[in-house]
């Protein structure tokens, strides 16, 4: 299986929030936002694939900065990194008003994502990453980390067994 650019997969989707996206302040519910996250990262996940995903997790999500009715948003999702039959997907949000102008950035997370061979429904291995700049390669280099710590939080491992976490950590002594 030849390993794939980041390049390759990017996902770039835009929506207009309009008013049934909306809480009662005229703010977008953060629902619909973790909603079009998933879409975004899960469509970027399977073109790097090549076939379907399903979501694992969801890292730390926070609604930094309100998103009003009548605003534009980018999610723009890249695979962070390729492990054996999971990837780790870097979903990023911007929003604009509708002219364009005064862009923030507003959300960000980390998904992780399995794929699956469609006629047996069971996890299929995925192809390997190769970033290419040297903001891909930060973000592929600390993956593991990140991935240790879900495993953690999620009880899949134990902290004595994260040995990238604990060398971090030793690092920074």
């Amino acid at each position: 299986m030849e390993a794939k650019k980041v390049a390759d997969s990017k996902t770039i989707m835009t929506e207009l929030i309009m008013p049934n996206d909306a809480n009662p302040l005229g703010n977008l519910m953060g629902g619909n936002l973790m909603r079009w996250m998933d879409i975004a990262g899960g469509i970027c996940a399977a073109k790097h694939c090549e076939a379907h995903v399903v979501t694992a997790s969801v890292d730390h999500v926070s609604f930094t900065e309100p998103i009003k009715v009548g605003d534009v948003i980018q999610l723009t999702s890249v695979v962070t990194r390729a492990f054996n039959t999971s990837l780790e997907v870097f979903i990023e949000v911007h929003v604009t008003d509708i002219t364009g102008n005064n862009t923030i950035r507003s959300n960000h997370a980390y998904m992780t994502f399995v794929a699956l061979d469609y006629a047996t429904k069971r996890p299929k291995k995925v192809p390997a990453l190769e970033p290419t700049t040297l903001d891909q390669k930060k973000l592929f280099e600390s993956a593991p980390r990140r991935r240790e710590l879900r495993l953690i939080l999620g009880g899949r491992l134990r902290p004595e067994e994260a040995k990238d976490l604990r060398a971090f950590f030793k690092e920074l002594d």
